[in-house]
């Protein structure tokens, strides 16, 4: 296929392919045809994903799954066990054995359910990840991360489950709201910061034309988050080291998240929030150097407009960073960037120096 790009995950526990290039879905069913023995295609999505690219998606699978589809709700406050349990009787319903391929097409929501209903129905069944989000094709979709949430944190329940192949085409991006193209682009500005300075400045050169849908521009960026993700994954597969880079922001951004009930922000927009957090942590903690924290902020300043900031306190924000997955021995730890292209994990941070930071939240974008 011309113009594509096949980058290798080799982690410890898995082997797979991500497929990078725009019309790379209309080579869907030869790729996945490979994946056999498989006894049957089940496509998992849900109904906005589907009206969306479901054409699409449904050619390049020659109609061999158009008859198998399983619709989800994939708003963030849906994305938990009863939405897992609901896929998983669709498919046992639809005569899903031990030998099925699952096929999830959608964002960050439909890739964690779909995943892990993957890794749980009959104990693990074949699964393939066909992203229709910017966050999803240079983030979500890549590493085997699956996960549904609770009341009190994000992803709090999961599973390491990685995909047999991920399909990452950005033609689908085509009909993607730009309030959640927007949205994306803050974890390609995450993967600059913590693993390529020249990626970052690049984005600090270029944001104007990604934000304009340049086709190449944005093709290059998408192969090289691609490419960084999958030599993270490859090097730290289960996060017990590097792969802990990839949270920078997120300690911030997920209690953003929580504390509001999954409804008002979208999760980039969060995480926007949680690298100027991270980077101002950095600086007041003599991490970060100050220009390059000025940088950070700057930077995810540009990805808006983003909502009002919430009426919620600096305890309440606290208190979800407690549930944070990351944290050990009660400690919150934090992903702060020693400098810009570098990311490394920190306990030691002290309580009262991230409550300055968080009481400072809504200030964030405009000191």
């Amino acid at each position: 296929m011309a113009g594509t790009v096949e980058i290798a995950v080799r982690a410890a526990h898995s082997r797979y392919r991500i497929v990078c290039g725009r019309g790379v879905v209309r080579h869907a069913r030869r790729l996945i045809e490979r994946l056999r023995p498989f006894s049957g295609c089940y496509v998992v999505t849900s109904a906005r994903v589907w009206t969306a690219v479901g054409a699409a998606i449904r050619r390049g699978l020659d109609g061999k799954c158009s008859a198998e589809v399983v619709m989800l709700d994939d708003r963030e406050r849906a994305k938990n066990l009863a939405t897992v349990e609901a896929v998983c009787r669709s498919l046992l319903r639809r005569g899903a054995d031990r030998q099925a391929l699952l096929v999830a097409v959608g964002g960050g929501v439909v890739g964690d359910v779909a995943g892990f209903a993957a890794a749980s129905y009959l104990r693990g069944v074949k699964l393939v990840h066909v992203p229709t989000t910017l966050v999803a094709q240079v983030d979500s979709a890549i590493g085997g991360k699956t996960g549904v949430n609770l009341r009190e944190g994000k992803n709090l329940i999961g599973a390491f489950y990685p995909p047999q192949l991920v399909l990452v085409d950005p033609a689908l991006l085509r009909t993607l709201p730009e309030r959640e193209f927007r949205s994306g682009l803050a974890e390609v500005v995450k993967y600059g910061a913590i693993a390529d300075k020249a990626l970052f400045a690049r984005m600090e050169k270029n944001l104007g034309r990604l934000r304009s849908g340049e086709r190449a521009e944005l093709e290059r960026v998408i192969a090289r988050c691609a490419a960084i993700k999958a030599r993270v994954v490859s090097l730290d597969e289960r996060e017990a080291g590097p792969r802990e880079a990839l949270n920078f922001g997120h300690t911030f951004a997920h209690a953003l998240e929580s504390a509001t009930g999954y409804r008002r922000f979208r999760h980039g927009e969060a995480v926007a929030w949680g690298m100027a957090a991270a980077a101002v942590l950095g600086r007041e903690a003599g991490i970060t150097p100050a220009r390059d924290a000025a940088r950070i902020v700057a930077l995810a300043r540009r990805l808006g407009p983003f909502p009002a900031w919430p009426r919620v306190s600096a305890d309440a924000l606290l208190r979800a960073m407690q549930a944070d997955k990351k944290n050990r021995g009660g400690r919150v730890r934090f992903v702060l960037i020693p400098r810009l292209g570098r990311a490394r994990t920190y306990d030691s941070i002290r309580p009262g120096m991230v409550r300055m930071v968080v009481e400072r939240g809504a200030k964030l974008f405009d000191e």
